[in-house]
């Protein structure tokens, strides 16, 4: 790791203001195959008044100094707290108005910032924007256009294993955006709590951007702001930790956030579509992962519950603006799952 990050060109090459516009925060753990390039694609964006705050989340330490910089800061974790709680300290260390979170194994193209800030100039009542993810293995792929949620708590990446080339071409308003390459207004970040820490990794992303259009805020897609993502670099496409932790915290998602009457309405469909997904990948031969996720989830929901009471209290818009924005076809869950899973 250490030889791979030395070669790494100066992030920075120009005097820039003290204070950074924006953020970019990067998480780092068993990311030395891909943090290289991450970094030398923002060394040549074509806007530069950002910092950088790579969180490194339990890897080894050595070899770390000569990358740090005054633009460029480095925070050493002592063990693995995950994606949740990790993005939070780099929040709370950002200096920018905004930050955007980034993947170290998503490479963004040259004007990647440019036009996500110039999108929020044109739109100042949005809080939120996705980036357009193209499959890095599979160039001709999209790997999402922002996140979908659906009705029965499930929740999906847009256009995910469709055409680059014919679809998430339009920029539009969208539930939420995907963590991998996200801007945020750093005020309401962090006025939400930022990622809910109980959560480790999965499905974190999913519920701040619920929690923020529950305050109010709005997601756009700019499909001009453009990375290269490898995807489940660390963790692994369809391991049991995947399974594990993104089961279990769309359930927590779905009692925790989803307002009444809503909540009780589609309650028997969120229970349905548990029990159909458990069967499945018992039959696949991960039935340990996804029924200890079930049960945990339930084992957790005194505290998530609790979590509700407030997060249901302080709610600033009707309910009926969060249905307009979720995914309401009754099929739409599964012809993702299969699509995903014929993909894998």
């Amino acid at each position: 790791m250490v030889e791979l990050l030395f070669n790494i060109p100066p992030v920075y090459n120009m005097d820039m203001p003290s204070t950074p516009l924006v953020s970019i925060l990067i998480l780092f753990w068993n990311s030395e195959k891909h943090l290289p390039e991450c970094l030398k694609k923002l060394s040549i964006q074509t806007f530069n008044d950002f910092e950088i705050v790579i969180v490194n989340n339990g890897s080894s330490q050595e070899g770390w100094g000569e990358l740090a910089s005054e633009k460029l800061r480095i925070e050493h974790l002592d063990k693995n707290l995950g994606f949740a709680v990790a993005n939070n300290i780099g929040a709370r260390l950002a200096r920018g108005n905004w930050i955007a979170l980034l993947n170290a194994d998503a490479f963004p193209e040259p004007d990647w910032l440019e036009n996500l800030l110039k999108a929020a100039e044109r739109h100042p009542d949005y809080s939120a924007f996705s980036s357009r993810q193209i499959q890095y293995n599979s160039p001709h792929l999209l790997d999402g256009a922002g996140d979908a949620y659906h009705i029965s708590g499930l929740a999906w990446r847009n256009s995910y294993n469709l055409l680059a080339d014919r679809h998430g071409l339009e920029e539009r308003e969208i539930f939420s955006p995907c963590a991998a390459a996200a801007l945020y207004s750093r005020e309401e970040f962090l006025s939400v709590g930022g990622f809910d820490e109980d959560y480790f990794s999965y499905f974190e992303d999913v519920d701040l951007g619920f929690r923020l259009r529950l305050s109010g805020a709005k997601c756009l897609y700019v499909p001009d702001a453009v990375v290269h993502h490898v995807g489940s670099a660390s963790t692994g496409k369809r391991s049991d930790f995947s399974v594990y932790y993104g089961y279990r915290n769309l359930i927590w998602t779905f009692f925790k956030d989803m307002p009444s009457p809503y909540f009780w309405l589609f309650l028997p469909l969120h229970i349905s579509a548990i029990l159909f997904f458990a069967i499945f990948l018992t039959l696949r031969g991960q039935g340990r992962a996804i029924w200890k996720a079930v049960f945990d989830a339930l084992r957790g929901l005194p505290k998530i519950l609790a979590g509700r009471k407030l997060i249901q209290k302080n709610i600033k818009v009707k309910p009926n603006e969060i249905l307009q924005v979720m995914s309401t076809g009754l099929v739409e869950p599964y012809s993702e799952f299969i699509k995903r899973n014929r993909s894998a």
